[in-house]
């Protein structure tokens, strides 16, 4: 298994919060207070994996914000902003059966039922209604991810998602 599959992103430090060296955070989880159940975050620093601990976590505000261990001033907080927060594959819960991480679906091939490639997985956000799938390719298509009606087959090992779109839409 290579680094870059070894670590799943959860989130990312955007911004410094105070003085004494704590920092805002984005997160990736659902809901997104549960990126501070995770013990040890990896953060990714000039592309390198560094182990961190999480000393507090909290919600501030509409946003989030954690003190990090040997973090004490803002100075040092500055010089993480940016890192993506990551977690070893190993500390994800299991999933049943037909459920999938999103970090999973990102780079797998997009073919709708003809055959024709619509591109691959960009990413996915979430709406009230459902989750959605960015697909780039000779241009960006939104496909509601609702399997069994739009999404009809992921296969994670030959890395292909097969769907229900029209390739004109």
């Amino acid at each position: 298994m290579s680094q870059q599959d070894e670590f799943v992103i959860i989130g990312k430090l955007v911004g410094v919060y105070g003085v004494r060296g704590w920092l805002k955070v984005f997160s990736d989880t659902a809901p997104k207070e549960n990126i501070f159940e995770y013990d040890p975050w990896y953060l990714k620093i000039k592309g390198q994996w560094r182990s961190v601990k999480m000393l507090v976590g909290r919600p501030q505000g509409k946003g989030l914000v954690a003190q990090l261990e040997s973090i004490s001033d803002r100075e040092q907080a500055h010089e993480l902003v940016g890192a993506e927060i990551g977690i070893r594959r190993d500390q994800l819960a299991p999933l049943a059966k037909g459920e999938y991480y999103w970090a999973d679906l990102v780079g797998l091939e997009v073919i709708n039922q003809e055959g024709v490639v619509l591109g691959k997985v960009d990413h996915l956000f979430s709406t009230g209604a459902n989750d959605v799938v960015v697909i780039k390719g000779e241009r960006e298509r939104l496909v509601p991810f609702v399997q069994g009606q739009y999404v009809l087959e992921i296969d994670l090992t030959a890395g292909v998602m097969r769907v229900d779109w029209d390739p004109e839409f």
